[in-house]
Order: C-alpha cells, then structure tokens, then sequence
C-alpha cells in the first residue's frame, strides 16, 4: 500500500498528441432499450462567468435509463455481451454500479448478489435491494468488496459484472468502458445541435478509473482532442499516486463523502490509457465538493458528490498557476455522473 502525498495536481503535456484505435460502439444497443434517451445537456452561463470560458455546460446523467447514475450504459452493455447461461450476475458496489447490475439481472429473469463496502449509505443499499437483489455488507474498503465479489462469482452459474480490471479478468470491464462510451457519443451530438464549439475541455470523476478510460478512448481516437482532467477526492486520489509516481499504486483505504469515488487501486485496463491520454488529475475536498454540489442545486441540477467533483475539480484546474496546462477550453464540459438521489450524503 502506497500513503497519501500532499501532490494535489499532475499534468502531461503530450496528453493530446497520443492516440487509439475507436472503440466498439454501443450507442445502437442502448437506444433500442426501454426508455432510452440522451441525458440532459444543461448550459451554465454563470458558470462560464465564474471559469473565464466562453460556455459551460453539464452532461447530467441523474436521470439514466430510469436509474440516477450513468452506470446501466456500462452494466447494460457488459451483460448483453458477456451472459451465456449465467443464473447469478455478481458485483461489488459503492452503490450506483450495484443497483444497475441489480437492474440488469431483473430485466433478464436472474438473481443478483451484490456486495457492498460497510460505509455505503443505507439509502443506497435500500435501492439495490428494491431491484430484488440480496446485498452482502463487507467490513472494509470498495476493494475488499471486490475481492469478496469476485471470490463468490467462481461459483457455477455465477456472472462476475464488475467495472474494474485485473490481470486474468478484463473482458467485462472492457465491455463495460464500451458501454460508457455512448455518453461521450451524446455528448458530441449535443454540443453541435446546441451551436457550440467541440468540448475543449471535459472532466471526469475518477474511481476505478473506466469512465476516464472511456472519455480517453473517445477522445484520443476521434477528429477532436478536448484537455481530459481526471478528479478524485483527496482521500482516494489513485490515478493522481500512479500518474505521479509513473506506474500503478494501490492507496491505503481512505474516507470521503464521494463514495463511487472511494476506491484505492486504478483498472489495470484503465491504467495505461489515463497515463498516456489524459492531460491533468487533481484532487479535491469533501468541502469544495459540497461547496460545487449545492451550487449546481441552486442552477438547477441534482448532482450528487461524485457528479459534483468536476465543478470541484474545474475550478482547482483553472488557477492562473494551473491553467496553461490545459488547452483552449471555450467550451467546457463538466460530467455530472450521479444525482443527489443516488448518494444522499449531502444535506442542505
């Protein structure tokens, strides 16, 4: 296990000339489900004001698929191309994954087991179980979670339906970033419809590192290369350690209201992509992540703490001191991943 520095900030100036072969596109596959439409694109101009950009705007993803997290894009996709005559879909959660692969087992007829780290909100734990799945609390960190997951999908019948890689199990999570991608799809289509500029400059919260992977992927293969800055919280800056340290650390557990965010060892999928396409990481407080939440409550959108890190991370990134790091950003993006509903740890 690798301690907390005080390094708050990393930049790669080479980021936007490192390129990748497009991924599998899924966005075909979810617009053929059940209440499938492109989440909001909400437009910010005070934020613009306040962030010397020329537009801002924020992809909210709290009204996903019926779910208030981004996360069915990826368990959707991933189960689609991984059951075979699975009975059981297995994963680890800090709750929206969970609940989504809880949904995905409903929708197909299969149970679901669902293991959860001890510090997840019990509203969060109670949504997982109202998809019909059974939750199994894990005393420990998300990565503990994982282990206790993976070790209980060896069974047969079992489907292990996780976001995170490791040597030996890649081949879902790989689905899954492809699943993620169909955000960034939207993404593009909006910004043009709306007359604005290709993004310039998006951020993306940071857990385990594969919605990174996925706007890096996106990004890094296609006709426009936005700066890419990755945000976590303080506690459980992961890809900030291995981007510092120039290869993959695992962190001492740590705490943090951004739960979804609250993971300690990067995708070894993941890993090389952000090392070589991402332009900044920072990393941020619980407090000026409250302070970003309550903000976008009061322009209108419900971002939960993970989904309000980027508005934190956005405004870490564009000091005077920082900013040269990043390209002409006329148009920023910032990518609100959860709503409030999905992780009610923030009171008024």
């Amino acid at each position: 296990m690798t301690t907390l520095t005080t390094v708050t900030w990393y930049a790669n100036p080479s980021a936007r000339t490192w390129s990748c072969p497009r991924p599998a596109d899924a966005s075909a596959f979810h617009a053929g489900l059940p209440g499938y439409a492109p989440t909001p694109l909400t437009e910010l101009p005070a934020l613009a004001a306040e962030l010397g950009a020329a537009r801002v705007f924020v992809k909210d993803e709290s009204t996903r698929l019926g779910l208030p997290a981004f996360k069915m894009l990826g368990a959707s996709w991933g189960v689609h191309r991984a059951l075979r005559d699975e009975t059981t879909l297995v994963a680890a959660t800090d709750g929206n994954h969970g609940r989504a692969v809880a949904v995905m087992a409903r929708l197909r007829g299969l149970h679901a087991r669902i293991f959860v780290p001890d510090d997840v909100h019990p509203a969060s734990i109670a949504a997982i179980r109202a998809e019909g799945a059974d939750v199994v609390t894990v005393t420990g960190t998300y990565d503990a979670a994982v282990e206790r997951a993976a070790a209980d999908a060896a069974a047969p019948g079992a489907l292990l339906v996780q976001d995170t890689a490791w040597p030996g199990y890649e081949d879902i999570p790989r689905r899954i970033v492809e699943g993620y991608g169909t955000l960034f799809t939207e993404l593009d289509a909006q910004l043009a419809a709306l007359g604005a500029e290709p993004a310039g400059l998006v951020a993306v919260p940071v857990g385990v590192g594969s919605l990174a992977q996925a706007a890096v992927e996106h990004y890094r293969s296609g006709p426009t290369a936005p700066s890419l800055l990755a945000v976590e919280p303080e506690s459980a800056a992961c890809a900030l350690a291995s981007l510092t340290a120039g290869r993959r650390v695992a962190l001492a557990p740590g705490r943090t209201i951004m739960h979804g965010l609250n993971c300690a060892t990067l995708s070894t999928l993941a890993w090389p992509v952000l090392r070589a396409g991402l332009d900044a990481a920072v990393s941020v407080t619980d407090d000026a992540t409250v302070r970003a939440a309550r903000d976008l409550a009061a322009l209108g959108v419900p971002a939960g703490p993970c989904g309000a890190a980027s508005l934190a991370g956005v405004r870490a990134a564009l000091t005077d001191e920082r900013r040269p790091a990043l390209a002409p950003h006329p148009t920023v993006v910032l990518l609100s991943t959860e709503s409030v509903e999905a992780n009610p740890s923030i009171t008024a």
